[in-house]
């Protein structure tokens, strides 16, 4: 007693400290229905102004990355900002894709003023149908066929000179052609025109013979020279009659292009574009002539087979990305950034049995949809991808799209395709992921921080205050009126802000997870509207949550029917000594649930200190661990500073079958380990929780709400009987945030809270003994707790000394000198009382055998 005041008094928790209570007489308004209905961010100050900044900065890497507990609001949150913020910004151009008349397989990326996209496609293909029908129709044309005509008769005309003069010389020297496939044949003739069979040329003298042979091989040199003549002349038609269709057809090409040329004037590509497709039809004129029918087939075959590919293909536009419907820049949120959803890709289709492509297969990806305004990722998604998070750093390094196959990032066998020309990328990237691989990506990747500049940090609680209670009230509203939901009277208004503020765990916070409380407004009006109900009242949230808790709580509700039915083994009554009720949390997901655990302590003669038989069996988490190291610290620095610590004592939890994690339940520990030594019981109607340190100050936990709630119930299912209660940090007395059955048991006085700050405070109240200060020779007044617990390692330490064996040695000393011994537990030497240990027996956990 501090003050005169029994301890159990004084730290005793008022039941006004165990929640806060919202009143629905700080809101103005009766009803949800009267306040405004607009979008709104509420306590989330840092986050905001993070994003409201890196999305104007213009400059590159100033890409923000957005962050923060799953829940808070911070995709949604980061759209409507990024969307109110992309109308005001101006629509970027269209792109596509053309055919590139000097190198087919480099397809060319133009720009074009948003919606003129597909102005100019639409104008190319009318251009192709034009440029067809006219060119047909010149060449079909009288006018034209007249100078075709002539041309080709003037060149027929000295063809038949060449041939006339050919056959008056071979007449001239006695022969006659004859005209054959393989070619043109002298033919020797009598004078009466009758060609000379080879009996008659037979007969022949020989100098008439070698003569007409003579003359037959000057004929067939003049025939040479003559068939050289007629072979010029027909390709001196043929590129007459060509450059005749060409001069034609030219006029043709250049008044159907020419006002597409003047009105792209602005655009220099454009007119590049429109230059080399007049210059690709006019060498490609036989494309545009009349179409002859193709070979029949007696059995239907798919499109395409049978007849040679569409030629006017390359004269079309591949609109790779269309603005025309776009207002402001573009925002592209991407559920699936897969290596092509981000960048593009060509696709190919497969035709006899090989895979073929063109420039209008290529098809555009997120980032083309976004170039100029937007993309909006989830993190998550991009890393989980394969090369979708290289694809996605590599534009943004080199500010430019380029379609790329994802066989040749593989280092697989390189195939010959498209390479798309790259395209210029101006976008602001907004990526949302967690706090854990952001800081993974900031010290792994160094190319991240490069990047993203920016960090927007949703944090998962705020201040309570006049003003975020207001916001919370029309950020409810807002939820109402875009959900159609029923209207939520003030008092159902302050209901949810008092489940956000158990979610917060904190009677001065209010919870950012706007994702579970947007669960209890669904719920809350769904339940209202069962029971008939205009507007959502208090009675229906609390129905909510009752119902949300009922759906999740059948572990629960079997632990707690073991713990009533003796299989699980806890004491909420009556005294024991070395035992104490601890309490864990249980996560399961969606639900989390406290419940009390039985944990004990035995103290006995040796030297191997504090063990933790859960670590011993690999039960014990590294946390867990620690604070049982702690208790053995605190042992020492309290009790041992005249003396060796000199004990064995072992810590477990009862029934425990899976890891112990955490140190919430190392004060528990202790005051387990204090009583045993102290032989002085404790009550078991009282649960601990709490962390201690090396010098004895309690320290706050988590998870407080839910274990004072599991204890009250198993009490209240075995039954209440007033004196029942819980031990907890004094940190943790604005974290209370306790149900409403539990907060009434403590105002009726059927149920208790007590705040400690360190061990001794627990310890009074745990055992009914005070606890007992050490005076200036560090010596525990007698009647006190302290003073048990340090004659009873005293004790400990004089039996152990007993047992201790001596060996004689032979030295400077005399020859039956004992030898010095180390300090038992482990430490340096220290003094006489470190005995040696040589020559004793140990079991398997160290116990000495005397």
């Amino acid at each position: 007693m501090a003050d005169g005041t029994p301890v159990r008094e004084r730290l005793r928790l008022p039941a006004d400290t165990v929640r806060w209570r919202c009143d629905p007489a700080v809101f103005s308004f009766e009803t949800t229905a009267e306040l405004p209905a607009e979008e709104i961010m509420v306590g989330q100050a840092r986050a905001v102004r993070a994003l409201d900044f890196g999305l104007t900065v213009p400059q590159v890497g100033y890409n923000v990355f957005v962050t923060g507990p799953v829940g808070t609001g911070r995709t949604t949150y980061t759209r409507k900002k990024v969307g109110d913020l992309a109308v005001t910004r101006p629509t970027p151009p269209d792109w596509c894709y053309v055919y590139n008349f000097q190198q087919p397989d480099q397809p060319v990326a133009m720009s074009l003023p948003a919606g003129s996209g597909e102005r100019f496609r639409r104008e190319i293909d009318e251009l192709i149908v034009e440029l067809k029908d006219g060119i047909r129709k010149l060449l079909a044309s009288d006018r034209f066929a007249t100078r075709r005509a002539a041309l080709v008769r003037s060149y027929e005309g000295r063809i038949n000179e060449i041939w006339q003069t050919l056959e008056g010389e071979a007449r001239r020297l006695g022969f006659g052609l004859e005209r054959t496939p393989a070619g043109i044949f002298p033919v020797a003739i009598g004078p009466s025109g009758e060609p000379l069979t080879p009996d008659v040329i037979e007969r022949l003298g020989a100098p008439q013979r070698e003569e007409l042979q003579e003359r037959g091989r000057n004929l067939q040199q003049d025939i040479g020279e003559a068939l050289r003549q007629v072979r010029n002349l027909e390709r001196e038609a043929r590129e007459e009659l060509r450059a005749l269709e060409r001069d034609a057809v030219s006029s043709v090409v250049d008044r159907a292009i020419e006002p597409l040329k003047e009105g792209y004037r602005t655009h220099p590509r454009v007119v590049d574009y429109l230059n080399g497709l007049h210059r690709d039809v006019i060498d490609h004129l036989d494309d545009f002539k009349e179409e002859e029918e193709g070979p029949r087939f007696p059995f239907p075959m798919p499109p395409g087979v049978g007849r040679r590919s569409d030629p006017f293909q390359r004269y079309r536009v591949n609109l790779l990305v269309d603005n025309r419907q776009t207002s402001g820049a573009p925002v592209i949120f991407e559920t699936n950034p897969t290596f092509y959803n981000l960048i593009g890709k060509v696709e190919y289709r497969g035709e006899f049995g090989a895979l073929v492509t063109d420039f209008t297969m290529i098809k555009s990806g997120a980032l083309h949809q976004a170039n100029g305004g937007y993309l909006i990722l989830q993190l998550k998604d991009v890393l989980m991808v394969p090369l979708s998070w290289e694809a996605l750093k590599r534009a943004l390094k080199s500010r430019e799209i380029r379609i790329e196959n994802i066989g040749e990032q593989l280092g697989l066998l390189p195939t010959a395709t498209l390479r798309p020309e790259p395209i210029p990328l101006d976008v602001k990237v907004a990526i949302i992921g967690s706090p854990l691989l952001y800081h993974l990506l900031y010290v792994l990747d160094e190319d991240f921080r490069k990047l993203f500049k920016i960090k927007a940090d949703f944090d998962v609680d705020m201040e309570r205050s006049e003003v975020t209670l207001s916001e919370y009230a029309r950020a409810i509203c807002t939820i109402c009126s875009r959900e159609g939901l029923l209207p939520f009277r003030r008092d159902a208004v302050a209901r949810v802000l008092e489940y956000s503020a158990r979610l917060a765990g904190d009677q001065e916070k209010l919870s950012a997870l706007f994702n579970e409380v947007t669960e209890i407004i669904y719920e809350g009006s769904a339940w209202a509207r069962r029971g008939g109900a205009e507007v959502v009242r208090a009675e229906h949230v609390e129905q909510a949550l009752e119902e949300k808790v009922f759906r999740s709580n059948r572990i629960e509700e079997r632990i707690r029917e073991a713990i009533q039915r003796g299989q699980l083994l806890v004491d909420i009554e009556g005294t024991k000594v070395g035992q104490v009720n601890g309490l864990a949390v249980h996560a399961l997901g969606d639900y989390a649930f406290g419940r009390p655990n039985r944990i004990t302590a035995r103290t006995f003669v040796g030297s191997r200190g504090v063990v933790n038989i859960d670590r011993e069996a690999q039960l014990s988490g590294r946390i867990h661990t620690k604070g049982v190291f702690i208790l053995g610290a605190y042992l020492g620095g309290r009790y041992a500073q005249d003396r060796p610590l000199s004990l064995n004592a072992s810590l477990t939890f009862e029934q425990s079958y899976d890891e112990v994690e955490g140190d919430s339940a190392s004060s528990t520990e202790l005051y387990t380990l204090l009583s045993d030594l102290a032989g002085t019981p404790i009550d078991q109607g009282i649960a601990v929780t709490g962390s201690v340190n090396q010098r004895g100050e309690i320290q706050p936990i988590g998870g407080v709400n839910e274990k004072i709630e599991g204890f009250y119930y198993v009490c209240k299912a075995i039954g209440l009987t007033g004196r029942q209660g819980v031990l907890i940090p004094h940190q943790n007395v604005r974290n209370l945030m306790l149900n409403d059955e539990v907060a009434e048991a403590v105002r009726q006085g059927r149920f208790h809270l007590w705040a400690v700050s360190t061990v001794d405070e627990g310890l009074e109240i745990l055992t009914g003994l005070p606890a007992g200060d050490a005076d200036a020779q560090g010596r525990f007044p007698d009647g006190t707790l302290n003073g048990r617990v340090a004659r009873r390692l005293e004790e400990l330490a004089e039996r152990l000394r007993r047992f201790m064996p001596v060996r004689p040695r032979e030295d400077a000393a005399g020859p039956e000198a004992p030898v010095p011994a180390p300090e038992p537990a482990g430490g340096k030497p220290d003094g006489p009382w470190d005995a040696a240990l040589d020559g004793a027996a140990f079991d398997e956990e160290d116990d000495l055998i005397p």
